[in-house]
């Protein structure tokens, strides 16, 4: 089961996925640095203070076989943009997650998050062969649960107290999915969302 996700490298147009390392460090800095987004209090993006224990987690658990992480690309510029990842993966169910998603600010709203969830979703369904990919998200991301109804997922629920915050504070968990029923109008909207955003 664990040899379920093998190296995977996805590629777009403007967009390239590879698998996170070490060495992209200082990539993930100065992109994170992009809107100081690890001062969104509702996400899970690293700071100098937390970028090791950041990269040391995703790359445990890339080894036990339950997540996938990359790092996203600029094809242009070769730069770092953000962060991905498969988690929660459950190759017995064929299932898996797709979250830990963050991209710098001037990434945001460019079409490159369009073109990444095109591209892991298609390998998901396509190659991996999913029943079904599942998102989730805090309560209060608005941006990130309307991104997620854009790419054609729909809303299963709400988990109440599902997680606890760094705080402590309680966090809701809005769970969206996505079936291998529903791929064929959700690739062909992603398609058009492409063509649109020059992807």
């Amino acid at each position: 089961m664990k040899t379920w996700l093998k190296k995977i490298e996805l590629e777009g147009e403007k967009v390239k996925l590879v698998p996170l390392g070490k060495a992209h460090k200082d990539g993930l800095l100065n992109a994170a640095a992009d809107g100081k987004l690890w001062e969104l209090w509702f996400t899970s993006v690293p700071s100098a203070a937390t970028i090791d224990t950041y990269i040391e987690q995703a790359l445990n658990q890339k080894q036990n076989g339950s997540e996938f992480p990359f790092v996203v690309l600029d094809k242009n510029s070769g730069d770092i943009i953000g962060s991905t990842r498969y988690y929660n993966v459950q190759p017995e169910h064929r299932r898996l997650e797709i979250g830990y998603t963050w991209y710098a600010r001037k990434y945001q709203r460019t079409g490159a998050n369009t073109e990444c969830k095109y591209l892991l979703l298609k390998y998901a369904f396509e190659d991996l062969n999913c029943i079904a990919v599942q998102f989730l998200t805090n309560w209060h991301n608005l941006r990130s649960r309307a991104a997620i109804t854009r790419l054609g997922a729909k809303q299963d629920g709400v988990l109440r107290n599902h997680r606890l915050n760094a705080d402590g504070s309680c966090r809701d968990s809005v769970v969206f999915s996505i079936t291998v029923q529903e791929w064929a109008g959700v690739k062909k909207s992603l398609e058009y969302e492409m063509v649109k955003y020059n992807c």
